[in-house]
């Protein structure tokens, strides 16, 4: 099996883009000067020995250098021992809310950065049981299915934000009943569910759901984001920077309704938090959920990998001595197939 140890490592790899861009850019500005300054025949009588493409072909051998090291940074493996062992875990589902009232600044920097670094703590607390991610607004989405698979869970969880739900809306209902048909049919005594939402937009029948799930044996566990003073939402109009208002022009708050959580955890079986309550709200939830009878599984489990990061590494500083072997001038023995 293969994988990347330090997977978010390879984001630098979006920078590349950047540089090509500025590389075009000197490129075009250079021939612009050389224009300039005389007629564009009499300046390559004059520079005779000045490649046309060796700026772009050791440019060329950066980019491979830049995306060869990279890839080392980030650490290539592959799993060499292959076994089938049996696990006990419990079955967690992490809902987090991405509708737009997440964007509310009542706690910093916005409600939406803290609940994905809370979600993420939580995945990193929670190793050891199997872990599936759903994101609801006007709609609930399956992010990721059970699985064990740490590393992904966090990256789906770093990605999500309000642009990823096309109706907005806190559709906490169907996130329950999204979260009750991922499970397995045979799953009735070792299942949890985490919902993390500031509350806001909530139907009644929220309540209702949350009873039936927990007579079917699944606990809910409510994480309040916000305050209950609230905060405006920010929104771009017509192309600047402004809160979201009604239809009267007012502008509109959005409020934390810890009421309405804390009453669907307790319809849940669960417990309510209040993001505000930081670590301690990891632990507790630790607690309650290892107090579950855990349900024992098989999986192939990968139990040695071998790290191949110094390939590429070398790799990587063997395209940069290439780079800098080459010069600018062009190469007697293909001076006159002008390539170099």
């Amino acid at each position: 099996m293969f994988r990347f140890e330090h997977i978010d490592h390879l984001y630098a790899l979006l920078g590349l883009p950047i540089l090509i861009l500025l590389f075009v850019s000197m490129w075009y500005a250079r021939k612009r000067a050389i224009q300039q300054f005389g007629n564009s025949q009499v300046m390559q009588r004059l520079m005779p020995q000045l490649s046309k493409y060796k700026h772009a072909v050791k440019f060329t051998f950066l980019l491979l250098a830049l995306v060869a090291l990279t890839v080392a940074w980030a650490n290539p493996q592959w799993g060499t021992k292959r076994e089938k062992v049996k696990r006990k875990s419990v079955d967690v589902f992490i809902a987090l809310d991405i509708s737009q009232s997440m964007l509310a600044q009542d706690i910093r920097p916005n409600r939406m950065e803290r609940a994905r670094k809370f979600a993420q703590k939580l995945i990193e607390g929670l190793k050891g049981e199997r872990i599936g991610t759903i994101i609801f607004a006007g709609n609930a989405y399956l992010q990721m299915p059970l699985t064990t698979d740490y590393s992904a869970a966090l990256m789906f969880i770093k990605s999500a934000n309000p642009k990823m739900a096309p109706s907005q809306g806190t559709a906490i209902g169907e996130a329950i009943n999204l979260a009750e048909q991922s499970f397995e049919e045979d799953n009735k005594h070792h299942k949890a569910l985490v919902l993390i939402s500031d509350g806001e937009n909530h139907q009644q029948e929220s309540l209702d759901r949350a009873t039936e799930a927990h007579e079917n044996g699944l606990l809910i566990f409510t994480v309040g984001v916000g305050t209950p003073e609230g905060g405006y939402i920010p929104a771009g109009i017509q192309g600047r920077n402004d809160y979201k208002r009604d239809q009267q022009g007012n502008l509109v708050r959005s409020y934390l309704n810890e009421t309405m959580l804390s009453d669907l955890a307790q319809q849940g079986g669960g417990s309510y938090f209040n993001l505000e309550q930081g670590d301690q709200i990891i632990e507790a939830l630790k607690t309650q959920i290892d107090q579950v009878e855990k349900r024992e599984f098989e999986q192939r489990v990968f139990d040695e990998y071998e790290s191949y990061f110094q390939y590429f590494a070398a790799l990587g500083l063997l395209f940069i001595i290439i780079e800098f072997l080459i010069s600018y001038r062009t190469s007697r023995w293909m001076e006159g197939k002008d390539i170099f």
